[in-house]
């Protein structure tokens, strides 16, 4: 049995920052990792981020992830790493969690407060042929190229026109890969303009209302059918043909929140953040007294809102504890994080968080 003050689930951007803001309370944090390294998306992401200073704008993402690291680090022996290590399971008979390491070792740990920054998973859709090698989501493939320095193919077929199927396409790009076309079965790009502007100035076609029928080949990819599609996503007709041998997934991710399911948390049913998320209070506690939650386990949003959220969840899951903290940080969090969401680009976001909000708790 390990035991910690603090134990954060998730080496990601929100996990990280959240770490990091418990550790400098003086708590005792343990942070367990699935992935062979810490740093989530962010050591994925080539791009410049952007917002404001506070949260690294103009800095790539995979340079954020070092300095968040650095400041575990400077946190010494408060700060306990574990990666290749999956959560397994919450019992709340008594507060405990189950873990294993690789495949080899089994444990359990108790923790006083747990936060969930356990990220997201990527969704998929069917079609005919979805099996076939070639067929990769867009995390899989930004992992290959800007972790291991693998390219997936020589042209690819993207779909989704969101800022992941966007931003992959361009690093594709970058690399060497040819893209082909990006459909997105909704009327209008939707991510950032400036990077849709990117890669059609490359001279990449952007098919609106159009999605993936088909892929083609027997061994492996050898293109792909694409059909316009109507406001129910149903074919209607003006196929095309595409000529590729990756077929690249950005399609949307949904929430991973297993471990607030079995802890009990209230959830609700957040189109606006992309599935079910718990109901949280302003320091981003739970319907459970014990459990915080932070990043896109709170919902889908950009890696810079993740790290604001990890800081609340952070900050206050250690006051909880009788850690000194500065409660004033909890109104600077706030105010950074609505800049962040302002305009009409943090319009869906605010409306979901608003749908997940509560005053506080009946203990």
């Amino acid at each position: 049995m390990m035991s910690t003050d603090v134990l954060v689930v998730g080496g990601g951007a929100a996990g990280l920052s959240a770490a990091a803001e418990a550790a400098s309370c003086g708590a005792r944090v343990t942070v367990l990792e699935s992935d062979l390294q810490l740093g989530g998306q962010l050591i994925k992401q080539t791009h410049k981020f952007f917002g404001s200073k506070d949260e690294y704008a103009g800095t790539r993402g995979y340079k954020i992830a070092d300095i968040l690291l650095d400041e575990i680090r400077s946190a010494g022996d408060r700060v306990e790493v574990h990666t290749n290590v999956t959560v397994t399971g919450y019992y709340p008979e008594n507060g405990t969690i189950t873990a294993m390491r690789g495949e080899e070792e089994y444990f359990r740990v108790s923790a006083k407060k747990v936060i969930v920054a356990t990220g997201a998973q990527e969704r998929l859709i069917p079609f005919p042929n979805n099996d076939l090698p070639g067929v990769y989501g867009a995390g899989a493939v930004q992992t290959l190229m800007n972790v291991y320095g693998v390219v997936p193919g020589k042209r690819v077929l993207m779909v989704g026109a969101g800022n992941i199927g966007l931003i992959v396409s361009y690093q594709l790009m970058q690399a060497g890969v040819q893209v082909a076309a990006v459909v997105e079965a909704m009327p209008k790009v939707g991510g950032y303009w400036v990077h849709a502007a990117k890669i059609r100035r490359l001279g990449v076609p952007i098919y609106l209302r159009y999605s993936i029928k088909e892929a083609l080949g027997s061994q492996v990819v050898e293109g792909a059918i694409i059909q316009e599609v109507d406001d129910r996503c149903s074919g209607i007709g003006n196929e095309k043909e595409i000529d590729c041998d990756i077929i690249c997934m950005a399609v949307g991710l949904s929430p991973t929140v297993e471990l607030c399911w079995q802890a009990g948390c209230q959830m609700k049913y957040v189109p606006h953040l992309c599935g079910y998320v718990p109901l949280r209070d302003r320091t981003m506690r739970t319907s459970h007294k014990d459990i915080w939650v932070a990043g896109d386990a709170s919902g889908i949003e950009e890696a810079s809102a993740a790290m604001v959220e990890g800081r609340i969840a952070g900050l206050s899951a250690a006051m909880s504890l009788g850690f000194k903290g500065d409660p004033g940080k909890l109104d600077e969090y706030w105010s950074r994080l609505g800049h962040l969401r302002a305009g009409e680009v943090g319009e869906k976001i605010r409306a979901g968080i608003s749908q997940v909000m509560v005053d506080g708790w009946e203990e």
